[in-house]
């Protein structure tokens, strides 16, 4: 980059077969892949987007479903999520496509959003009877206003 000038880090979520699903490896690599930006002098922003048609389906279920409730709560299985949002340099969610359940969330954890004519954003866990775990109800409140937030859940 020219003097003076940042570069942008990008990351692309890398699982199209799996519509870009969240699991636990996934979300690791993710961590990993913002701290390490999130480092570096000449990074100035991290765009974060999915490969295929996805931004990122959600988490994991096949992943999940192999899981003991009694594992998942001693992990705490969603307490990583939260290292997403202490990243310091500004966060830009490019989303193409799919960005439900646990991908809206991540959407949502960055700063900005830039979503394309075809980009499908939604919670489809509350039909399962589970409501989103990562911090998404509160952030969907503010990023949409509660009225908006009410009809998606």
């Amino acid at each position: 980059a020219p003097r003076g000038h940042l570069s942008v880090g990008l990351i692309e979520l890398n699982r199209p077969k799996a519509l870009n699903a969240l699991s636990d490896a996934l979300f690791s690599d993710l961590i990993h892949a913002t701290e390490t930006l999130n480092g570096m002098d000449g990074i100035g922003s991290i765009v974060i987007t999915g490969k295929g048609k996805a931004f990122a389906a959600g988490a994991d279920i096949q992943e999940m479903s192999e899981k003991e409730f009694s594992d998942v709560y001693k992990q705490n299985m969603f307490a990583q999520w939260a290292d997403i949002t202490k990243i310091s340099k500004p966060m830009i969610a490019a989303v193409n496509g799919f960005a439900l359940g646990g991908g809206c969330e991540l959407a949502m954890m960055c700063d900005i959003i830039l979503a394309s004519s075809n980009a499908k954003f939604g919670q489809p866990e509350i039909n399962l009877g589970i409501i989103p775990g990562a911090g998404g109800t509160q952030r969907l409140v503010r990023s949409i206003g509660k009225s908006k937030a009410m009809e998606m859940v």
